[in-house]
């Protein structure tokens, strides 16, 4: 049995199980990882460092192999390891993805850039800060608003269990906008972002038509929220916010929608 256990050992080297084994061929590749920590004031460089890879690798897959074996200091945040969290954005080779969501193969590079997301505050290496972020997506009320709802419905058994019946051309006007994780990539690459501070991003404005556009919601004073200088209208509609979405949205769409809305050009015909 012991003899049969070594086999397995033996076999398991040989099939190169463990990637740190040299005698495994491996293809390796390099990563350029920003470092920063602005608590302690350091300045920022990039380190390199050497990572094998297969086809299957993903950008995060190979940051946490350099961070358990060859520098445990570096500073990233991720979570679930498959694109439903939006915790390990950044900036991969200058566009704004998802690490878990970007296989190295696909990239086509033997360097893999590594930076933190544009337009956020750095905390440390490629952990930034989401604070204004969330604070915009707080600010456009991001839920049903039908506080009448119950006084009005007629109670009856079928009303009583089906309270909020849509048809299934009412779900497609919010669907797509609903798919959202809230991963910060729309909010990174908007140019208007990075000029204005005050502007809500692509993100709180396609959830803001979101729930404008949703059957259930009887909120009157969604679109004031955004008609200001800072808001709305502050969008140059440069596209790059659906183009780098991992989920789909299309943010531009969105606040094409809200403005058409906030022109006149669409009729609002929720009863409110």
């Amino acid at each position: 049995m012991r003899e049969l256990d070594n086999m397995t050992v033996k076999s398991d080297k040989k099939a190169g199980c463990d990637p740190r084994d040299d005698s495994f061929d491996l293809k390796k590749t390099t990563l350029r990882v920003f470092r920063t920590n602005t608590a302690q004031g350091k300045d920022s460089h990039f380190d390199s460092l050497v990572v094998p890879v297969q086809r299957w690798t993903t950008v995060l897959d190979s940051l946490l192999y350099a961070k358990s074996y060859l520098d445990s200091s570096i500073g990233i945040r991720y979570s679930c390891r498959m694109a439903s969290c939006g915790s390990c954005g950044m900036k991969i080779n200058g566009i704004p993805r998802l690490a878990c969501y970007t296989k190295i193969s696909e990239l086509e590079d033997p360097v893999v850039v590594c930076e933190p997301l544009p337009n956020f505050p750095v905390i440390r290496d490629l952990v930034t800060d989401f604070t204004q972020f969330f604070n915009h997506h707080k600010s456009i009320n991001p839920y049903i608003q039908n506080l009448n709802y119950d006084k009005t419905e007629k109670i009856d058994e079928v009303s009583s269990s089906h309270s909020h019946r849509q048809s299934r051309e009412e779900v497609d006007k919010y669907l797509q906008f609903s798919y959202c994780i809230k991963c910060g990539l729309c909010y990174s690459a908007c140019p208007t972002v990075a000029t204005d501070t005050k502007f809500p991003g692509p993100q709180a404005l396609a959830q803001l038509y979101r729930y404008y556009a949703d059957s259930r919601d009887a909120g009157k004073n969604r679109l004031n929220i955004v008609d200001d200088r800072h808001g709305l209208w502050r969008c140059h509609f440069a596209g790059s916010c659906s183009k780098v979405c991992p989920k789909g949205v299309d943010p531009a769409l969105g606040i094409q929608l809200l403005r058409s809305y906030m022109l006149g050009i669409s009729k609002d015909k929720r009863n409110v």
